[in-house]
């Protein structure tokens, strides 16, 4: 794993950036435990990326257009890492096929190609993980 991905100065791929931001979700669901407020891990693991050397958009606005219309503020995704993974974030029981429905729409409105569905509600964290792609070369 890259401590400070800055410091290589190096582009990293979606499936790097997902790997650290998996790495780093597992470590919070360990030492927190399950079912705290999504916020709370929002929060701590947009810092530990951070410290990892990533960038990372909070509860970032996305516009959506429709036709002629510019809505500034369609949704707003969780985190945005490096500018190409949206990571979103859950604190329930069980995910529904709805939550992987929004991530996919997001993936397709603002163009990027990979996701993630990271549940910290889940009892292991490895079951609350969902990737999702959008025309990414695997």
């Amino acid at each position: 794993m890259r401590k400070d991905a800055r410091a290589q100065n190096t582009v990293m791929t979606e499936n790097e950036i997902t790997q650290i931001i998996v790495e780093v979700a597992l470590k919070i669901h360990t030492s927190l435990g399950p079912g705290m407020l999504e916020s709370l891990y929002e929060r701590v693991l947009a810092q530990e990326l951070k410290k990892r050397g990533l960038s990372v958009s909070v509860q970032q606005a996305v516009p959506v257009v429709w036709e002629s219309l510019r809505l500034e503020v369609g949704f707003c995704a969780d985190l945005i890492v490096e500018g190409k993974v949206i990571v979103e974030l859950r604190s329930v029981e069980t995910t529904t096929p709805a939550h992987k429905k929004h991530l996919i729409t997001y993936l397709r409105l603002t163009d990027k190609r990979l996701g993630l569905l990271i549940n910290f509600g889940a009892a292991s964290l490895k079951e609350g993980i969902t990737r999702v792609v959008n025309g990414l070369d695997e």
